[in-house]
């Protein structure tokens, strides 16, 4: 099989992205950076704006160990947060991409639990058409607890942040 035969057999998702924007038309970073930061926001405020995902958008979450998928508003992605969030939520947009589809995000996501913050790093593949996110593909490390991120700080210092 072929490179090109290989593209066509992606999934009906993967067809609808080439065919939203040609690939040649990055997203600038000004609407990257303004979705991000309204979509980044779901994760600490629990809700989103009315019309920030497309009424069918395609989730596709990646936790550790496991993996589930829905689609359709935003409510659906926001009740999701909210029914795992254990404290108050804090985010740190570490970076924004765009991309020919619509953009990457990373952010450090620290939850205040009572029994103490939980830290997770996330990457999130975000499409987008116009002004609203059609698709959401989340990659999560887990929360990390106290213990965990200091057996790491000793195990496995980082060169970076």
């Amino acid at each position: 099989m072929g490179f090109r035969s290989f593209l066509g057999s992606t999934t009906r998702h993967a067809v609808d992205r080439s065919e939203r924007r040609p690939l040649m038309s990055m997203l600038d970073q000004s609407t990257a950076s303004r979705l991000s930061e309204e979509f980044n926001r779901c994760f600490s405020e629990f809700e989103a704006r009315s019309d920030l995902f497309a009424p069918d958008t395609f989730f596709d979450l990646l936790p550790p160990l496991w993996r589930f998928q829905f689609e359709g508003p935003g409510e659906a992605f926001t009740a999701q947060l909210r029914s795992i969030a254990e404290g108050p939520v804090d985010i740190e947009v570490v970076r924004t991409v765009p991309t020919d589809t619509g953009f990457l995000t990373e952010h450090v996501e620290t939850q205040h639990t009572p029994d103490g913050d939980m830290v997770a790093r996330r990457i999130h593949v975000c499409e987008v058409d116009g002004d609203r996110i059609t698709a959401v593909t989340t990659y999560c490390n887990g929360g990390w607890d106290e213990e965990l991120r200091t057996r790491h700080a000793a195990e496995a210092p980082m060169i970076r942040p």
